[in-house]
């Protein structure tokens, strides 16, 4: 018998290929994630990773075991959903930021329209600052970014914050560098800001907009420099490293959920913040 829960343990090692952030995606210590990887090799008598100090890979038995233990979950998880009622009225009040609202969500949503054809998702964009405070009022989910350590919640995964310009343009040695921003209460644009200040970096703010759209847009055309998530950028747009700008701090993207959610919605938010995770690439 192969338990189901060491296979999630398994599936989410083999997706995040770490034993720590595996055991942050699950909310458990690492030392209990090593012990269900074992358990599970014991039960199936081969090893499934190698490791060593520097990395963490599959094993050829692994990468033969990690089809079957997707499927094997996949079945699980559309049984609970159909316990959960499928055909049930399901209505979800979500809010996200932009960029992963733009980049990530659709996908997610068309998974969700397949297993649960009645659901009513309403989406709302917009920054963190802003979304949080209307959670239970006007949203039963928030995904939210947060400074690296800080806010509550489920964390999805961890951002590096980068400079991005356009791949075809120096808009960097203009002085003053010209910059694409959001608005004031914009935690990239707080720091983007006072990194460069503390530079001593001439700059000037050239569009403002709140929309994550429109900013990629303009600083592909050539127009001017923004801060993004590395993880979205795009072959148009190419990273700034240090020295030549200053080092930005990291962000974490986490979940929040209003407090007593049916169990039919709560189905749908845990399909979304597991998509999220492997999306992220962590």
């Amino acid at each position: 018998m192969l338990d189901p829960d060491l296979l999630r343990v398994f599936v989410t090692v083999a997706d995040s290929l770490s034993f720590t952030r595996a055991a942050e995606r699950l909310n458990r210590t690492q030392a209990a994630v090593s012990a269900q990887i074992k358990r599970l090799e014991e039960r199936v008598d081969v090893q499934l990773f190698r490791r060593s100090t520097a990395r963490v890979e599959l094993s050829e038995h692994g990468e033969l075991l990690l089809a079957d233990a997707r499927r094997i979950l996949a079945l699980q998880d559309a049984a609970i959903a159909r316990l959960a009622g499928r055909n049930a009225l399901i209505h979800l009040r979500l809010a996200i930021m932009e960029d992963y609202g733009t980049k990530h969500l659709p996908q997610i949503l068309a998974e969700l329209a397949e297993r649960f054809p009645l659901a009513r998702v309403d989406v709302e964009v917009g920054l963190t600052s802003r979304l949080l405070t209307r959670l239970g009022r006007s949203f039963d989910v928030v995904i939210a970014m947060h400074p690296a350590g800080t806010g509550e919640g489920e964390l999805i995964c961890r951002e590096n914050a980068v400079w991005v310009a356009s791949a075809k343009r120096q808009v960097e040695e203009l002085d003053p560098m010209p910059l694409a921003l959001s608005n004031p209460d914009c935690l990239f644009r707080n720091w983007a800001s006072a990194a460069l200040d503390e530079m001593q970096k001439p700059w000037r703010l050239a569009y403002l907009s709140p929309s994550f759209a429109a900013v990629e847009a303009i600083v592909e055309q050539g127009l001017a420099i923004t801060v993004m998530k590395a993880s979205l950028i795009t072959s148009r747009l190419r990273q700034i490293l240090p020295p030549q700008l200053p080092a930005l701090p990291s962000a974490e993207i986490r979940l929040h959920r209003t407090a007593g959610l049916a169990s039919r919605e709560e189905v749908l938010v845990d399909h979304i913040a597991e998509r999220l995770r492997a999306l992220a690439g962590l």
